[in-house]
C-alpha cells in the first residue's frame, strides 16, 4: 500500500516548516495533516522514531531513524529528514511503500516493515 496522506506532529511540523524553506519538503508539509503528538498512532514514521524498511527486491533490512540535519550520521543509521530517501520516509505507516530510485537510476520499492519508536535519549 502506498501511503497518500503525510500526518506529523504539531511539534514536527513547526521545526520542520522552518528548516524546509525552499527544500521539495516544503512541498510534503504543504499537504500534511498536522495533528497533536498524543494523536500521532505509534506506527507512523515520525522524527526521532527508529524504525525498519525492507528493500522488496533484494530483502535487506535495514533499522533508520529520522533526525534532523545537525544529527545525521549514516554509519549509526540516522538519516537527515532533507535526505530525499527522508523526506520520503517521513509520514509513513507499517505496510507502507515507497519507490525509490537508488544511485544508479535503478528503483526498488521500499516498505516500512515495524516502528519501534524514539531511542531514549531523545524526549518525547
Amino acid at each position: 500500500m502506498v501511503s497518500t496522506e503525510l500526518l506529523v506532529s504539531t511539534a514536527d511540523y513547526a521545526r520542520l516548516r522552518a528548516l524546509a524553506a525552499d527544500h521539495p519538503l516544503a512541498e510534503e508539509l504543504d499537504r500534511a495533516i498536522v495533528v497533536p503528538e498524543d494523536r500521532v498512532p505509534d506506527d507512523l514514521v515520525t522524527m526521532h522514531n527508529r524504525f525498519v524498511y525492507v528493500d522488496e527486491a533484494t530483502g535487506t533490512r535495514r533499522e533508520v531513524e529520522l533526525v534532523y540535519p545537525d544529527e545525521a550520521d549514516a554509519a549509526a543509521g540516522r538519516i537527515s529528514i532533507l535526505a530525499p530517501v527522508g523526506s520520503a520516509l517521513l509520514g509513513l505507516s507499517v505496510g507502507d511503500t515507497i519507490d525509490w530510485e537508488f544511485p544508479g537510476g535503478e528503483t526498488r520499492r521500499l516498505r516500512v516493515e515495524r516502528v519501534l519508536g524514539r531511542p531514549a535519549s531523545v524526549p518525547a
